[in-house]
């Protein structure tokens, strides 16, 4: 009732306004004349450039008689708010409607360094609303408070926490509730629905739920079924999505059964397989420089391109986490999902729509018609590695089978590189190299589309191939090098770059995290590889998985740690090409 009160109320402050009417101004001769003269089109465009202007900025428009004062504008400062023109289309304005967001696994690794600083995030930039809370749900028996006092622990350590503001982590306290119990039984989701019945109220009357699974995969099943024994999947009360975390299988078999399973209980609508690299703002910006420049995509083809390299590479080794890196491998830690993402949508064709269903359609098209890489055929296109002992910033570390837990002569490689083909008018021809490993140089992921050389070399000494590269992480951006002439009396042309760097904005880029789990409880599901996507990129690995697995590698490890990998990554490229040295 207050709430309606104070709308009437703001209402009728609103039209006595309105009743109020300017005092005109006293009309000199000159004036009276020009007010009776049809306005000029300069004078019309000027208003309407005025206009537009305003509701780009999303200022009130002045009201009828009244004159818009014209204070100086000063000069762009980046970074400071209200002068850099590039933050004029910044406003978040997004928000989903009341909700519970549901973690499984909340006391667990990701739970404490990404999600929560990620939700924290959105709440205090006021997209999650009052009506919002959260429930951990986890194995390990605690209290309310004691999770409470866990959770912004957890975000006072975080380095991806956003800058607290003073009162902040005591309101978000209030938000924070906990239940746990065996996952392979029904008391712990009866507790989850008994949560949303206390939220039923305070959201409205709706039970909307967000349920992440931010646990083992070994728990996907098990919990996915558990919600639905006990009608949690069920959209009557509200809507119900169910977030899962990679890897998504093992292998395709695998995969194919775990999809079988959710969709027992869960329509495909409702399952958002996450990968937190599409939520990366350098890889959106790839479609959005390729589709939305017309001086790019009539060049994104065999007429232009040579070959595209994709490249995740990271410095780190195994941080404590051997259990789960000798089960998965490089394969299935990266190549399966993440690069697999980057290279659709590198590699897709222009959507109808700017929308799931359209731009997942394209891509599912291009790993379709990617070259099958059949189990005798790895050997030529596939180059796996393991790191030796060697030296990172002047620190001596040990090489993969002397990390802590790791068996010996263990055969799990950490490096891989692979040389996709695709079967399509637009990229017939043209190899697209991805590559990814541990204990290289530097933690960096880059997208290069490298072109052609010029069809004639008319200058002195040999000129290098134009590249376009996207880098993804760290100093998100993206730079075009190209030949140019050096200032003297002679022809000589040398490199340079153009350079676009994301802090242009003068903003901090928002955790990938954020973005997603904004876009799943908005019910978006653009970022999010829908079933096919997943099935059709095991397929694409399932004969490297079925060479490599339990089968010895005498030659590991057979890369130095701090380099940039084995020597038969440089083979695979070819004589006439080269790795970027990034």
């Amino acid at each position: 009732m207050t709430k309606k009160s104070t709308s009437g109320s703001s209402k009728t402050g609103a039209a006595k306004a309105s009743t109020k009417k300017p005092v005109p101004a006293a009309k000199t001769p000159a004036k009276a004349a020009a007010a009776d003269k049809p306005a000029s089109a300069r004078t019309v465009r000027k208003a309407v450039e005025q206009k537009e202007a305003a509701q780009d900025v999303g200022v009130a428009q002045p009201g009828a008689g009244t004159r818009k004062s014209r204070k100086r504008v000063p000069p762009a400062v980046p970074g400071g708010d209200g002068h850099n023109p590039f933050r004029s289309h910044m406003r978040r304005s997004r928000a989903p409607e009341p909700a519970t967001l549901v973690i499984f696994g909340a006391t667990g690794d990701l739970a404490r360094r990404k999600l929560l600083p990620a939700v924290f995030g959105l709440w205090q930039d006021g997209l999650l609303g009052s009506a919002f809370n959260i429930v951990g749900v986890g194995r390990q028996a605690m209290t309310d408070e004691e999770f409470k006092d866990y959770a912004l622990t957890a975000l006072k350590e975080s380095k991806e926490t956003d800058a607290i503001q003073p009162g902040n982590l005591e309101k978000f306290r209030e938000l924070l509730y906990y239940e746990y119990g065996d996952f392979s039984g029904d008391e712990v989701y009866d507790l989850v629905g008994k949560e949303l019945d206390r939220a039923e109220e305070a959201h409205g009357g709706r039970k909307n739920a967000l349920f992440y699974l931010s646990t083992p995969p070994s728990l996907f099943e098990p919990i996915s079924s558990g919600l639905g024994r006990l009608g949690l999947a069920d959209e009557s009360e509200g809507w119900r999505r169910l977030v899962i975390e990679k890897p998504f299988g093992r292998d395709l078999a695998s995969a194919r059964a775990l999809n079988d399973a959710i969709h027992k209980v869960w329509d495909e609508s409702q399952v958002y397989r996450i990968d937190h690299y599409l939520g990366k703002e350098t890889v959106q910006n790839l479609m959005a420089i390729r589709f939305g420049n017309a001086i790019f995509e009539p060049l994104w083809n065999r007429g232009y391109v040579d070959h595209v390299q994709i490249t995740a590479s990271e410095d780190l080794g195994l941080e404590g986490r051997a259990g789960y890196y000798e089960e998965a491998g490089v394969v299935r830690d990266m190549l399966q999902n993440h690069l697999m993402q980057l290279f659709a949508l590198t590699a897709m064709e222009a959507p109808a729509a700017f929308d799931a269903d359209a731009i997942r359609d394209e891509k599912v098209k291009v790993l379709r018609a990617v070259k099958e890489i059949p189990k005798g055929r790895v050997k030529s296109v596939a180059v796996r590695g393991q790191y030796g002992p060697g030296t990172m910033d002047g620190e001596k570390v040990p090489g993969y089978r002397q990390e802590p837990n790791v068996k010996p002569g263990s055969p799990t490689p950490t490096y891989v590189a692979v040389k996709l083909e695709v079967d399509n008018w637009r990229w017939q021809g043209v190899p697209f190299f991805l590559r990814t490993g541990k204990r290289l140089p530097k933690k960096v992921t880059e997208i290069a589309v490298v072109f052609k050389r010029p069809p004639l070399g008319i200058f002195p000494g040999g000129l290098e191939r134009n590249v376009l590269a996207f880098r993804i992480q760290p100093d998100e951006g993206v730079n075009l090098k190209f030949s140019s002439k050096t200032p003297g009396q002679e022809m000589v042309l040398r490199e340079v770059v153009m350079d676009f760097r994301y802090d242009a904005f003068g903003a901090q880029l928002e955790s990938p995290y954020s973005r997603l789990l904004l876009d799943a409880m908005l019910g978006d599901a653009t970022l999010f590889p829908r079933e096919d996507e997943v099935d059709h990129a095991w397929q694409l690995v399932s004969g490297i998985l079925e060479a490599w697995d339990g089968v010895s590698a005498p030659e590991f490890p057979n890369y130095t740690s701090g380099t940039w990998g084995p020597d038969a990554a440089d083979e695979l490229i070819g004589p006439d090409r080269r790795w970027r040295r990034l």
